[in-house]
């Protein structure tokens, strides 16, 4: 069995494996995660290995303590991946975007793929057919949406997230939801759009904490999963054993 970590900007995600079966996960705080570990350690006892990636502070240090009990790998920069990396600054990509990468490489041979992770930031990431990583766009996510309304405007209220009633809102609060799920959506939509205009044998994969919430907005069609990126970490994982 295998413990996955993905630990992120604001929150991490962990999930066991038994070879491609994901058998239970859990999303806690960033500060809680270390006590995750220790209860999934003793309810599968079975667990021989961690994979983890991080592109919160979390280091190779953190994870030390647990190399006399399990095979641990944390993804760096000098890990094994399955594509060629094109980006003009590879060393700047973030190693979410290198598992998203992997995990689309290995589950999707002989296509193109488009990789887009509805998180903080929305992540576009282009792998194509001969398994050449290009690069791809980053914006900003739901939430950072919101905040950054009300944080940059004088009046503007902090919203959380919900549906819009129309696409024309006739009050703030309501224009503001539409303004920015609307928004995201269309951008989605325009994106993969102009991709799918310039390749063919495509598959695109939806994936973070919004994807099921945007996936049924979008006219495109999309293959949705939330758990993509766990999933590419026990992808990783199996690529560096072999």
């Amino acid at each position: 069995m295998l413990l996955a970590i993905d630990i992120g900007n604001t929150q991490v995600k962990l999930a066991v494996f038994e070879l491609n079966t994901l058998l239970d996960k859990k999303i806690v705080p960033l500060s809680g995660w270390k006590i995750e570990v220790e209860n999934y350690l003793k309810l599968f006892s079975k667990i021989e290995a961690l994979v983890v990636a991080s592109v919160g502070n979390s280091d190779e240090n953190d994870f030390f303590e647990y190399n006399s009990r399990l095979k641990v790998l944390f993804i760096t920069q000098d890990t094994k991946f399955p594509f060629t990396n094109s980006y003009s600054t590879p060393k700047t990509l973030g190693m979410d975007r290198m598992v998203l990468a992997t995990g689309a490489v290995q589950l999707y041979p002989n296509q193109n793929r488009l990789v887009i992770d509805a998180g903080t930031c929305i992540t576009y990431d282009f792998i194509d057919s001969n398994n050449v990583y290009h690069g791809g766009a980053i914006s900003p996510g739901i939430r950072l949406r919101y905040e950054s309304l009300h944080t940059y405007t004088a009046k503007l209220p902090l919203l959380t997230m919900e549906s819009p009633d129309a696409l024309i809102g006739n009050s703030t609060m309501q224009s503001i939801h539409s303004g920015i799920v609307n928004g995201i959506a269309f951008e989605l939509d325009g994106f993969i759009s102009s991709i799918l205009d310039r390749n063919d044998n495509f598959i695109i994969i939806l994936t973070g904490g919004d994807a099921e919430f945007l996936a049924k907005r979008l006219k495109n069609t999309i293959f949705a999963n939330p758990n993509f990126l766990l999933e590419s970490l026990n992808q990783t994982f199996q690529y560096n054993q072999q």
